[in-house]
């Protein structure tokens, strides 16, 4: 099965990616494929600071709870609060409106991420 890797992100090889125009933030297609149907993601709070690396929420599923790593570090300006009654969305869009937060973030942080046909071949 092939999973969708839009080339304009950047990517955590634990799936997340970042959008690195908008500093939009959310898991991969593979992952939620992984998880399977997603019922429920806790979030941070607008102004709440993440660092690299570093757990920003979790994300619960029928199958399993894991935690979501920020890409990079920065200041969360925005949080999808459409997730907190409809969860699902994160498995019907990943890259749309399945996002979780926006972060404001250095664009050198990107360095350390993967590009689009480097997490493609993680995937594969």
């Amino acid at each position: 099965m092939s999973f969708d890797v839009p080339d304009d992100l950047r990517y955590r090889e634990s799936h997340e990616w970042i959008d690195p125009e908008t500093g939009r933030v959310g898991i991969s297609e593979f992952a939620q494929d992984e998880l399977g149907d997603v019922v429920f993601v806790e979030l941070p709070g607008e102004g709440d600071a993440v660092d690299a690396g570093g757990e920003f929420g979790v994300i619960e599923s029928i199958k399993a709870v894991s935690d979501l790593y920020a890409p990079v570090s920065g200041e969360v300006v925005a949080v999808n609060e459409a997730l907190f009654d409809a969860p699902e969305l994160v498995n019907d869009a990943p890259f749309g409106d399945g996002w979780m937060l926006e972060l404001d973030f250095e664009e050198g942080d990107l360095d350390d991420l993967l590009s689009a046909d480097e997490y493609a071949d993680q995937i594969a």
